[in-house]
C-alpha cells in the first residue's frame, strides 16, 4: 500500500484564482510594485521639478509691470502676516 500526502499549503498565498494568478507572476518575475509611500515620494519630486521650472518660465513671460504688482501684493501679504503676529 502506497501512501500519497497531502501538498502543503503556502500561507499568505490566495486563493482566488485572479489573485493567485497574480501573484505566481509577480513572484516568478521577481518584482514588486511600489509602494504608495514610494510613489508619494516620486510625484513629489516632479511636482518640485515643475514647480521651479514653471516660475522661471513666468517671470521671463511677465512684463516689467506685472512683475512689479505681483512683488508688491506679495509684500503686502508678508506684512499682513507679520502684523498678525504682533497682534
Amino acid at each position: 500500500m502506497v501512501l500519497c500526502s497531502m501538498p502543503k499549503q503556502i500561507k499568505n498565498r490566495p486563493t482566488d484564482t485572479n489573485p493567485l494568478a497574480d501573484n505566481l507572476v509577480t513572484e516568478s518575475a521577481g518584482e514588486r510594485l511600489p509602494t504608495k509611500s514610494q510613489i508619494s515620494l516620486l510625484m513629489s519630486a516632479l511636482g518640485r521639478k515643475g514647480g521651479k521650472i514653471g516660475g522661471k518660465r513666468r517671470m521671463e513671460t511677465m512684463t516689467a509691470k506685472e512683475r512689479s504688482a505681483v512683488a508688491s501684493n506679495a509684500a503686502k501679504a508678508r506684512w499682513e502676516r507679520h502684523n498678525e503676529l504682533e497682534r
